[in-house]
């Protein structure tokens, strides 16, 4: 079954398998939702196992941990009134050992960080995207390495849809 540190494991499997193919190509991760926490975990084990920064990181909808996250899809909206919200849904995913702490992660990295939300986003708010950059921001000695780009209402990015806007490509560039 999936679990936190499978996945990062997987991903730097990739990253392994696209560096050793790439030639003098950058590598970058880009997370989408969840990917965002799998990315984030990957770049900051990369860093502290092996002393090697990724060549940039894209986070596309991010949120600060999974616990936020978890706390703020709509789907859980109608049982947050109810006692033990807390403890049922947002701990059982620790006890599951799953945290996804972009928050954390973001800290102790120092390569080019972009992160991309829609203000339309339904599913993760805007404003954890918004923490997750003032948390990196706050950390990064070179602040112009961290960048926050959102999408108005008025495009309908929501939170599936900013890879499909045609300004993307020369925004990450």
């Amino acid at each position: 079954h999936p679990t936190e540190s499978g996945f990062t494991t997987d991903v730097l499997a990739l990253y392994d398998w696209a560096k050793a193919r790439s030639g003098d190509s950058p590598v970058i991760f880009w997370g989408h939702s969840l990917g965002t926490g799998i990315a984030t975990n990957a770049a900051r084990k990369l860093h502290e196992e092996r002393g090697v920064q990724v060549d940039a990181v894209v986070l596309e909808s991010p949120y600060t941990n999974i616990r936020d996250a978890a706390a703020h899809v709509p789907i859980t909206k109608i049982y947050r009134q109810f006692p033990g919200f807390e403890y049922l849904i947002l701990d059982s995913m620790a006890r599951g050992g799953m945290f996804f702490r972009s928050d954390k992660n973001v800290k102790v990295l120092s390569c080019p960080l972009l992160i991309l939300h829609a203000e339309d986003d339904a599913v993760l708010p805007p404003r954890l995207g918004r923490q997750l950059f003032e948390a990196a921001h706050g950390a990064y000695a070179d602040k112009a390495k961290v960048k926050l780009i959102t999408f108005p209402k008025e495009l309908g990015l929501g939170h599936d849809y900013i890879s499909s806007n045609p300004e993307l490509p020369a925004l990450v560039k």
